[in-house]
């Protein structure tokens, strides 16, 4: 099957509707699996910015009874499970949208959209719960009384990846709405289309007007002027840690809050009294997971010295029947990653750890039967040591690298080494 289809053509979603960007920019939305584009997305820019945080503002406390910020949970949480409601109904939709923007296979995507649904039913709940913890008393000393009221704490910056993009700016926008917060979303310019549908579930269900705003666009247009902007009250962003560094930068001179996921290099270590089978699946489904775009990835396995080649060899025999194909395939467990800058990435990081001495065991190419598309074999890399790139820097693709360890202490030492 070729992924053919194309995308809604949707504008920002400022104050509870459609607006063209101010400098009617737009962005090319290119399908990793055909390399062609499928669409465009809006690109919005500083002055865009301006306008969803201003909305935003204004909805958070606009006149008595119809502000969000002092709506009762039960209020929110109404508004929050008609959301989920419409993410079910919509959940097909959805998860062949986020495949066919990102290379997600579409099964996982499936799987995400039921999970974005539940995340606001679960918020649904603590925005409930919260209304029956708003004025409780505190214990103090005789003759003083005090009660505990919690409130939101504004207007909040929401700056979101691509790998998971629905479920990750979900996992942002459920909790920001249900505390009372107003937010705006701006999430990565190669994977926005499933966070604009979001935008359409929210004017159908009526969310007031103001309380989410969606303004896609690059980083340097449109998400640094909001990480900087004086009228937010909170920045919370999960992507690389270079960028996080700037936006701990941009937030620094209104020293507003900021919660940053960042990235990862994390060890899967396996000793020598396992269920080799079991392991091997579970190391394998670590690292190549979400076509091994995971900041939580497994991407480094030490394995014990006794089993290393029993494991490798069944390792690399499992990898070469993964199937790779359109996502939209059934049976596709491996899509291509989400862009030819992404790509050109993975493969010079293999390139290097083989100039590095490391040994490629498999994978680090296209596989031989697709002629396009953004497609890296599941790779599997040994010889390593612990000065290389490969090790200690985050690849972002389905690239495995091996180790041996003989003692626990080793592997140990050897999973911490890392930034």
């Amino acid at each position: 099957m070729v992924a053919t289809a194309k995308i809604p053509q949707r504008q920002l979603f400022i104050d509870g509707d459609w607006r063209a960007p101010a400098l009617g920019r737009r962005l090319p939305v290119i399908n990793p699996t055909t390399e062609a584009s499928i669409g465009e997305i809006p690109a919005g820019t500083s002055e865009d910015v301006d306008a969803a945080v201003a909305a935003a503002r204004a909805a958070l406390k606009r006149n008595r009874g119809r502000d969000w910020s002092r709506a009762p949970g039960a209020v929110r949480a109404k508004y929050l499970r008609a959301i989920a409601a419409k993410m079910i109904e919509r959940k097909s939709d959805l998860a062949r949208l986020e495949a066919l923007d990102c290379g997600k296979p579409l099964d996982e995507a499936a799987w995400d959209m039921d999970d974005v649904a539940g995340c606001f039913e679960f918020f649904a709940g603590h925005a409930e719960a919260l209304d029956k913890r708003q004025n409780a008393a505190v214990a103090l000393p005789e003759n003083f009384k005090c009660h505990l009221k919690k409130e939101p704490i504004g207007v909040v910056a929401l700056i979101t990846p691509w790998n998971y993009p629905l479920l990750m700016a979900v996992w942002k926008v459920a909790p920001a709405l249900a505390a009372g917060c107003t937010a705006v979303l701006k999430p990565s310019e190669l994977a926005s289309v499933t966070c604009l549908e979001l935008g359409d579930v929210c004017k159908e269900i009526g969310l007031p007007s103001g309380v989410l705003n969606i303004v896609t666009g690059l980083g340097n247009e449109a998400g640094a002027p909001l990480s900087s902007h004086p009228d937010v009250d909170k920045v919370a962003f999960t992507g690389s840690y270079a960028t996080g560094q700037k936006i701990m930068v941009a937030a620094a001179p209104t020293v507003k809050p900021v919660t940053l996921e960042l990235g990862g290099k994390s060890p899967i270590v396996v000793f020598d009294d396992v269920d080799i089978d079991k392991a091997v699946e579970w190391t394998l489904f670590g690292c190549f997971w979400t076509n091994g775009q995971i900041c939580s990835a497994t991407s480094r396995l030490l394995i014990h010295k006794n089993i290393a080649k029993e494991f490798v060899d069944r390792m690399v025999a499992w990898s070469k029947n993964i199937k790779v194909s359109d996502p939209l395939e059934e049976g596709c467990r491996l899509g291509p990653v989400v862009s030819e800058g992404q790509y050109e990435k993975i493969k010079k990081f293999v390139a290097n750890a083989k100039s590095e001495g490391a040994t490629i065991l498999t994978g680090g190419v296209r596989p031989k039967h697709l002629e396009k598309g953004f497609f890296i074999e599941p790779t599997i890399i040994t010889d390593i040591n612990t000065s290389m790139e490969i090790w200690r820097e985050e690849v972002f693709g389905p690239v495995l690298c091996v180790k041996e360890f003989s003692t626990e202490e080793e592997a140990i030492e050897l999973a911490n080494d890392t930034q």
